[in-house]
């Protein structure tokens, strides 16, 4: 058994081999809390909980680190925008945040630190740069210098004299335009801290790299991270690091976008769909199963026709648990997954393909039913939980049948309504009246529900 992955700074697919056996350690650049998330935003949680998931159960203890970025430009500007502390506003986002990665069925992360609570380490890094001669201070400003790097732009395969590095206004004193910001002198009424260079606050890329080094030490296993963040975050974080003397990450993991029209869904396109939004309207679970299951390097180009696709295919996985349930009674989860899953999974986290098998076998369980092989039913849906579970999909699991999952409410109401309908329905054969009962399921069908007639009594749902 071998964890295939793709390695960005690789540009293929390489072997898994972790720095200690049977350990994976996982660092995940998290949110920058200036807004509350939409579901572009969630995607990158998403996917590698299903990683660090399938690592489990390989049997690797798993350690994920995910971060989140609390002091930045653009919470500084929301928070004068609104008259409201710049902590308040990052605060506010950051529980909106793992609101939605609560919501959408995400552990929580090993360790989830706030840049604000690490200025210490960042001082001492931008201190052993600066010692090494990979940094300089100038204006109460701390950057770092890519030409003493020679590695600089490996990850995003760029060259030097065609770089144009991303800089704002008040970064002033560079000795070269490329040469990224660490830390950023005080301005009147932001916030800042005291440093040997004078007050400041971090940049961005500073927190990354000494978080990291914290919490997973010199060298780690995997980063991560949305295609975005490639360049200049992901790059400026090698530089810093390395340059420290860390060896940091073996491999490097990049998830592609959920986008509209063709574009990379965003707050500043005015084109995002917020979780807390999109959980009144369509099932965690469902979105989960939506955004959770393309493969994690493909686009995702957000529709309504899309999601209620993912509804519809869930739903047919959730009706044959529902019928095997409902005939055999409680079944628990086989304790492996079929090996075509477990291939799939393998090789760089296909979950579309390790997908087809839970389809596959959900047919053949289907077919059984239809048998009257209760025991073939029985196997094939333990497998199918076994499977569900690794992806964090399987409805039966506390974390959804347990009534925490929203929406529940609006189905119990709907349930009820439709069993008043099916009450009257049920009558009307009664009495013999099988025009009026057919007239009722037929109203029911054109109202975008299937009835199921079975022993223990007749059974809607979405068709």
């Amino acid at each position: 058994m071998t964890i295939r992955l793709y390695d960005t700074s690789a540009r293929q697919i390489r072997d898994f081999t972790p720095i200690t056996p049977g350990c994976v350690s996982i660092y995940l650049c998290g949110a920058t809390v200036q807004a509350a998330p939409h579901i572009g935003h969630i995607r990158s949680g998403l996917n590698f909980d299903i990683l660090r998931r399938w690592f489990t159960y390989r049997g690797y203890e798993a350690t994920l680190v995910r971060n989140v970025t609390d002091i930045d430009d653009k919470i500084i500007k929301k928070a004068a925008e609104q008259g409201r502390p710049w902590w308040a506003i990052a605060y506010d986002n950051e529980v909106a945040f793992n609101d939605g990665y609560d919501a959408l069925g995400c552990l929580r992360p090993t360790v989830e630190p706030r840049a604000t609570g690490h200025v210490p380490e960042m001082i001492e890094m931008m201190r052993g740069l600066i010692e090494r001669g990979h940094a300089y201070a100038v204006n109460g400003n701390v950057y770092f210098d890519v030409r003493s790097f020679p590695e600089y732009l490996e990850l995003s395969n760029q060259e030097l004299e065609n770089l144009l590095q991303p800089a704002s206004e008040d970064e002033t004193g560079k000795r070269d335009p490329r040469d990224f910001a660490m830390w950023k002198a005080a301005k009147p009424g932001e916030p800042s801290w005291e440093t040997p260079w004078g007050r400041g606050r971090p940049g961005w890329h500073l927190e990354c790299s000494a978080m990291a080094h914290k919490y997973l030490g010199t060298a780690f296993d995997i980063h991560g991270g949305g295609l975005d963040l490639i360049f200049p975050h992901h790059e400026n974080e090698i530089a810093q690091a390395k340059a420290f003397g860390d060896d940091f990450a073996r491999y490097w993991l990049h998830n592609a976008w959920v986008t509209m029209s063709g574009e990379k869904m965003s707050k500043s396109l005015g084109n995002s769909v917020l979780v807390s939004e999109m959980t009144k309207h369509w099932r965690p679970i469902v979105l989960r199963y939506y955004l959770g299951t393309p493969h994690y390097r493909s686009m995702i180009e957000y529709s309504e026709e899309a999601l209620r696709e993912a509804e519809s295919a869930f739903a047919r996985i959730e009706g044959f648990i529902q019928r095997v349930v409902e005939k055999a009674g409680p079944v628990e989860p086989a304790a492996e997954v079929p090996p075509a899953f477990a291939e799939a999974m393998d090789d760089d986290l296909g979950v579309p393909q390790a997908l087809a098998v839970v389809h596959t076998t959900v047919r053949q369980g289907n077919a059984a039913l239809s048998a009257d092989d209760k025991e073939s039913a029985v196997a094939r849906l333990a497998e199918v939980r076994a499977m569900l579970g690794v992806l964090g999909l399987d409805p039966l699991d506390e974390r959804w049948a347990g009534g925490q999952e929203r929406g529940q409410d609006l189905h119990g109401v709907v349930d009820s309504l439709v069993r008043l309908v099916l009450d009257q329905r049920q009558a009307a054969r009664t009495r013999k009246d099988y025009a009026t009962a057919d007239a009722i399921r037929d109203q029911l069908q054109q109202s975008g529900l299937s009835i199921e007639d079975t022993p223990s009594g007749p059974r809607w749902s979405l068709a």
